[in-house]
């Protein structure tokens, strides 16, 4: 576009005149272009946001692109093994194999009961070559992992029926109790398929195509039956974890969507019929502070997200809840009529990176940049200090990580007066401030953590499940899910296998007495073979 250059007058006053008027047009068109620079860095950040965390079409779709590649990436790794024509092992003297140089790989890593067998070669007594005898002076020992495919079998129990010959009275014992009332389903099979389904994420119909290759064809409908059977017997024992878990002074919290199929929705113009219901976790875990109390995980299903749910859920709860900015959580933090909190509340600091690192990520910001350095910082010392009693690193944070939080704290409100206040960087910084005493408290009390990410994790088998079986068949079989996963990451926590601890458990549980449930706990299981070795 050409420039039309008028005539500048002569008079000097004039001149300062039209010079003035420009740089006033020059403050404030430098200002509209701050204020339209910030505005769309804020735009590209919640664009950025959305793609990842609203758009859940999206982010499934990139993951399963990732899910393919690193299929594909195995293919191809099992084409390159294939093509290896190198031999696997040299025999050294000593009999000791030496792997290929060619390619790597990791050492099976076998736990101690794991059974073994043993095999012997032994080349006799006498000398092939002259005859003479043998002696032994050694041997040389390769092991190989074998695996034994898993089998079904029916046990019958025949309980014989006999007559007094005098009195003409007939003697017969009791039937043994079933895990399952009237079905068919014994305690392993039926730990099987709990812990198929809820820990391993495999759908009944994949179980029952499973089921049928080793010889037994068993309905969906049936392994539908029997799940939630299962489920309802182990009932009570879950009770008694949530009981325990909310009791604890600690816990991390959050939750997750998950879909659940109502029928009722169709009615009103939904062809879908699905509706978000939500999977609360609470998590008791005194691990990283050196706690006596044993780690345990409590879930619990609804319908919605409203704040009700987790106030019902902690109604009886008394301490620090370690949790996101959740408006539900807020009437919890509330003091009562007399002033006195029940409630405290501990923020997360994985969160408040999560933000600078969003407007990093979008717009390359330095002052982002220097935040996450910060906060780095303190992850550094926290790494350190993970594990020890809650004493040295109620000190050590005092020390070290104090006088960085009270640094991280002055820079805030520096940058916030310079930067524009609609940005996403200074919302980020305003989420820090309006938080500080929840973000702080874990400089007061060595219990407890600078993050959240322990309940994160404790949720991931739920979102890793909902990518399996896609959504929950009703609100009760949402409840059914927060059931069985409550007992099964509680006793994997334990470091027990689940399989093993519902297989006894649910063999034992419907003789066991009510008033000594607590023995059947995870943290508290003793397996039924090692009691008997104690009676005996």
């Amino acid at each position: 576009m050409a420039v039309v250059s008028t005539p500048l007058p002569d008079d000097l006053d004039a001149l300062k005149a039209i010079i003035m008027a420009q740089q006033v047009e020059i403050v404030r068109l430098s200002a509209s272009e701050r204020a339209y620079d910030a505005l769309v860095q804020s735009l590209k950040i919640r664009i950025a946001r959305l793609q990842k965390q609203k758009f859940g079409a999206s982010s499934e779709k990139i993951e399963r692109e990732i899910e393919q590649l690193e299929l594909l990436l195995e293919d191809v790794e099992i084409a390159i093994a294939a093509a290896d024509t190198a031999p696997e092992a040299d025999e050294q003297a000593g009999g000791e194999a030496v792997p290929s140089p060619r390619r790597r790989r990791g050492k099976p890593r076998v736990s101690e009961t794991t059974p073994r067998e043993r095999i012997v070669l032994d080349p006799g007594e006498s000398c092939p070559a002259c005859g003479g005898p043998l002696r032994l002076v050694g041997e040389d020992v390769a092991e190989i992992l074998e695996f034994i495919a898993a089998k079904l079998k029916v046990v019958e129990t025949a309980r014989l029926k006999k007559s007094c010959r005098q009195c003409e009275t007939i003697v017969q014992p009791e039937a043994p109790s079933r895990p399952v009332p009237r079905g068919m389903a014994g305690p392993g099979l039926l730990a099987h398929i709990l812990v198929s389904k809820f820990d391993d994420h495999l759908p009944l119909y994949r179980q029952s195509e499973i089921l049928a290759r080793q010889g037994v064809e068993i309905p969906r409908s049936t392994l539908i039956d029997w799940c939630g059977q299962a489920v309802a017997v182990l009932r009570p024992l879950v009770a008694l974890i949530r009981h325990e878990v909310t009791g604890s002074d600690h816990l991390h919290a959050d939750d997750t969507p998950i879909q659940v199929l109502d029928p009722r929705l169709r009615q009103i113009g939904k062809p879908r019929g699905v509706k978000e219901g939500r999977i609360w976790t609470y998590l008791r875990d005194p691990r990283p502070w050196g706690g006596s109390d044993p780690p345990a995980v409590a879930y619990w299903f609804s319908p919605d997200r409203k704040g009700i749910n987790p106030q019902t859920h902690l109604a009886n709860f008394s301490g620090i809840l370690q949790a996101d900015a959740y408006a539900g959580f807020k009437e919890l933090y509330r003091p009562d009529a007399r002033g006195a909190v029940r409630v405290r509340e501990a923020a997360c600091w994985a969160h408040l990176r999560r933000d600078f690192h969003d407007v990093w990520k979008g717009s390359g910001s330095a002052l982002a940049k220097e935040a996450l350095d910060q906060i780095g910082a303190l992850y550094d010392i926290e790494r350190r200090i993970t594990g020890r009693p809650a004493e040295q690193r109620l000190a050590i944070r005092e020390a070290e990580s104090r006088p960085r939080v009270e640094a991280f704290h002055a820079w805030c409100g520096v940058q916030l007066a310079r930067i524009p206040g609609k940005g996403e960087l200074a919302k980020a910084i305003r989420y820090a401030l309006n938080r500080w005493p929840a973000l702080t408290l874990f400089l007061e009390d060595g219990r407890v953590a600078i993050d959240n990410n322990a309940a994160e994790r404790a949720v991931r088998p739920v979102c890793i499940g909902r990518k399996n079986y896609l959504f929950a068949g009703s609100d009760a079989g949402g409840e059914n899910i927060a059931d069985a996963m409550t007992i099964v990451e509680s006793a994997k926590l334990s470091g027990l296998n689940p399989h093993d601890y519902l297989a006894d458990v649910l063999a034992r549980i419907n003789d066991h007495k009510i008033n000594r449930l607590h023995e059947l706990l995870p943290w508290n299981w003793q397996p039924m073979t090692d009691l008997h070795k104690q009676a005996a």
